[in-house]
Protein backbone atom coordinates (compact mmCIF):
# COMPACT_ATOMS: atom_id res chain seq x y z
CA UNK A 1 0.00 0.00 0.00
CA UNK A 2 1.76 3.29 -0.34
CA UNK A 3 0.11 6.75 -1.90
CA UNK A 4 2.15 9.70 -3.27
CA UNK A 5 1.27 13.42 -3.09
CA UNK A 6 -0.04 15.05 -6.03
CA UNK A 7 1.11 17.74 -8.03
CA UNK A 8 -1.60 20.07 -6.59
CA UNK A 9 -1.58 20.40 -2.66
CA UNK A 10 -4.63 21.62 -0.79
CA UNK A 11 -4.69 24.87 0.05
CA UNK A 12 -4.30 26.75 3.06
CA UNK A 13 -7.34 27.72 3.74
CA UNK A 14 -9.80 25.69 3.62
CA UNK A 15 -13.99 26.05 4.60
CA UNK A 16 -15.76 23.95 6.70
CA UNK A 17 -17.68 23.30 3.46
CA UNK A 18 -14.81 22.13 1.56
CA UNK A 19 -13.31 19.88 4.94
CA UNK A 20 -16.81 18.12 4.57
CA UNK A 21 -16.63 17.65 0.73
CA UNK A 22 -13.33 16.51 1.02
CA UNK A 23 -13.63 12.60 -0.55
CA UNK A 24 -10.43 11.19 2.10
CA UNK A 25 -8.75 9.07 -0.50
CA UNK A 26 -5.30 9.75 -0.63
CA UNK A 27 -4.50 8.39 2.83
CA UNK A 28 -5.70 6.38 5.43
CA UNK A 29 -6.91 6.25 9.12
CA UNK A 30 -5.31 4.88 11.84
CA UNK A 31 -8.01 3.23 13.26
CA UNK A 32 -8.56 0.56 10.62
CA UNK A 33 -5.11 -1.00 11.41
CA UNK A 34 -3.84 -3.10 13.88
CA UNK A 35 -1.41 -2.74 17.04
CA UNK A 36 2.25 -3.31 15.66
CA UNK A 37 1.66 -2.61 12.38
CA UNK A 38 4.67 0.06 10.79
CA UNK A 39 4.25 3.22 8.48
CA UNK A 40 6.45 5.17 6.69
CA UNK A 41 5.12 8.28 6.35
CA UNK A 42 7.16 11.30 4.51
CA UNK A 43 6.74 15.07 4.84
CA UNK A 44 8.44 17.52 3.26
CA UNK A 45 10.91 17.80 5.54
CA UNK A 46 11.57 14.50 7.00
CA UNK A 47 10.29 10.59 6.83
CA UNK A 48 8.51 9.26 10.07
CA UNK A 49 8.28 5.70 11.56
CA UNK A 50 5.18 5.32 12.87
CA UNK A 51 4.34 1.48 14.98
CA UNK A 52 0.72 1.66 16.07
CA UNK A 53 0.03 0.93 19.59
CA UNK A 54 -3.00 1.56 20.33
CA UNK A 55 -5.07 2.40 17.14
CA UNK A 56 -8.57 3.35 18.29
CA UNK A 57 -6.75 5.56 21.04
CA UNK A 58 -4.14 7.10 18.60
CA UNK A 59 -1.03 5.73 20.66
CA UNK A 60 1.92 5.36 19.13
CA UNK A 61 5.89 4.75 18.61
CA UNK A 62 7.30 7.38 16.04
CA UNK A 63 11.21 7.88 14.82
CA UNK A 64 11.81 10.93 12.72
CA UNK A 65 12.28 14.64 12.05
CA UNK A 66 14.29 16.89 14.52
CA UNK A 67 11.55 16.41 17.23
CA UNK A 68 11.60 12.29 17.79
CA UNK A 69 15.51 11.47 16.51
CA UNK A 70 14.62 8.25 18.87
CA UNK A 71 11.55 6.20 19.07
CA UNK A 72 9.27 7.97 21.89
CA UNK A 73 6.01 7.21 22.23
CA UNK A 74 2.88 9.85 21.39
CA UNK A 75 -0.43 10.56 20.83
CA UNK A 76 -1.34 10.97 17.29
CA UNK A 77 -3.90 13.56 17.07
CA UNK A 78 -4.43 13.47 13.54
CA UNK A 79 -4.18 15.52 10.35
CA UNK A 80 -5.22 19.21 9.66
CA UNK A 81 -3.95 21.85 6.97
CA UNK A 82 -2.54 23.71 10.41
CA UNK A 83 -5.86 25.45 11.36
CA UNK A 84 -8.97 24.81 13.29
CA UNK A 85 -10.11 21.66 11.52
CA UNK A 86 -8.75 18.14 12.48
CA UNK A 87 -9.21 14.89 10.26
CA UNK A 88 -8.82 12.52 13.80
CA UNK A 89 -6.40 9.71 13.45
CA UNK A 90 -6.09 10.38 9.42
CA UNK A 91 -3.27 10.74 7.63
CA UNK A 92 -3.58 12.22 4.56
CA UNK A 93 -1.24 13.38 1.09
CA UNK A 94 -1.46 17.28 1.88
CA UNK A 95 -2.46 17.16 5.49
CA UNK A 96 -0.16 17.98 8.32
CA UNK A 97 0.64 15.20 11.03
CA UNK A 98 -0.48 16.49 14.48
CA UNK A 99 1.35 14.66 17.66
CA UNK A 100 1.11 14.99 20.76
CA UNK A 101 4.49 14.22 22.70
CA UNK A 102 4.82 15.12 26.48
CA UNK A 103 3.83 18.66 26.77
CA UNK A 104 4.43 19.20 23.62
CA UNK A 105 2.13 19.20 20.03
CA UNK A 106 4.60 18.70 17.11
CA UNK A 107 3.01 20.20 13.89
CA UNK A 108 5.02 18.36 10.46
CA UNK A 109 5.60 19.78 7.14
CA UNK A 110 2.95 18.77 4.71
CA UNK A 111 2.41 14.76 4.25
CA UNK A 112 3.90 13.80 0.92
CA UNK A 113 3.44 9.84 1.12
CA UNK A 114 2.55 6.88 3.55
CA UNK A 115 3.10 3.76 3.44
CA UNK A 116 2.55 0.69 5.01
CA UNK A 117 5.76 -0.58 5.67
CA UNK A 118 4.61 -4.10 7.45
CA UNK A 119 1.55 -5.66 8.88
CA UNK A 120 0.55 -8.21 11.59
CA UNK A 121 -2.49 -8.97 9.87
CA UNK A 122 -3.21 -9.00 6.13
CA UNK A 123 -4.92 -6.20 5.69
Amino acid sequence: MGVTAPAIECPVAASLDAWTRHEWKEGLQLDSLRELDELSIRTRNSVYRMVVMAPGAGEILVQGGQFFPEPTRARFAGCSLGGAFLKQRGIYVGFRLEIHSGREWIVTSHVRSVDLVSSRVAH
